[in-house]
């Protein structure tokens, strides 16, 4: 289970979504969620799926990967399917018996909800799998650097978040030792009730809190070692320049919430 969660990894590309500017992807990903969530019928879902599909298909990513990275949340999206088919009301009755009552509105709701969820989890998943770290972090303080007007630390809090994004993997992939040594000492994580497994799961919290504090001390030691002091005087290898492929990318997201809000009107109207 540890394995399938992806989120932070990235895949090396020369694809048209790997070269695009962090700052357009970071831009673009809000505009689909916004979309996403202004998105009402199924002629909308429809075009943000066939968009998500097409980032998809252009970034060449293995669905296996985009499986992978879905399989955690299965948990929480039927949650949210059981709890909007059994408690949402409506008038169109398709099944009652005692207390249970399913609606037409209920079980609509329910997939809608559901889609959303996996096609947000799947663009950030995107966003990710196509960026490296450092090129994350640049365009996201790029894209804050407004803000230094009003002297938020912007560098530290892009740093910070680039540092959680490329971790995860890591301390992944330490829980799984952690767990492979503890089994090979007799230590039992998948039987028994939740309280058990929830028992069996304390001996690894603390042998992974001293593996996390010990690699952010590396970490800090190895910064200051390479002089790093934040953001002040700091220049970048790269320098960040938008090309045709960013101002053609944001058109289309652009075209995509005018056409989102547009079936969102007629699927009213329709109403």
């Amino acid at each position: 289970m540890l394995k399938d969660i992806t989120l932070g990894q990235f895949f090396p590309g020369n694809t048209v979504v790997h070269r695009l500017d962090p700052r357009t992807k970071l831009a673009l990903m809000i505009v689909y969620i916004t979309a996403l969530f202004m998105a009402k019928g199924f002629p909308a879902y429809i075009m943000m799926l066939a968009v998500l599909v097409t980032c998809l298909a252009l970034s060449k990513i293995k669905l296996k990967a985009i499986f992978r990275g879905l399989r955690p949340i299965l948990i929480i999206i039927s949650l949210t399917v059981f709890l909007n088919i059994f408690f949402i009301r409506g008038e169109t009755i398709l099944y009652e018996y005692r207390f249970i009552v399913i609606t037409r509105e209920g079980l609509l709701t329910a997939v809608f909800m559901a889609v959303r969820l996996m096609m947000l989890i799947i663009s950030t998943l995107l966003l990710t799998y196509t960026t490296s770290p450092i090129a994350l972090t640049d365009g996201l303080e790029r894209l804050l650097n407004p803000l230094k007007k009003i002297k938020l630390p912007i560098h530290e809090f892009s740093m910070m978040m680039s540092i959680a994004l490329r971790f995860i993997p890591t301390l992944i992939e330490e829980t799984d030792k952690i767990m492979s040594a503890q089994k090979s000492r007799g230590a039992d994580f998948e039987t028994g009730g939740l309280i058990k497994r929830a028992k069996a799961i304390l001996p690894l919290i603390i042998p992974l809190f001293i593996s996390a504090f010990r690699r952010a001390d590396e970490l800090a030691t190895a910064m200051e070692c390479r002089c790093y002091h934040g953001g002040m005087g700091r220049t970048r290898m790269k320098v960040l320049k938008p090309a045709a492929r960013d101002y053609l990318a944001l058109l289309y997201g652009a075209v995509v919430v005018a056409a989102v809000i547009l079936l969102g009107q007629i699927e009213l109207w329709q109403i």
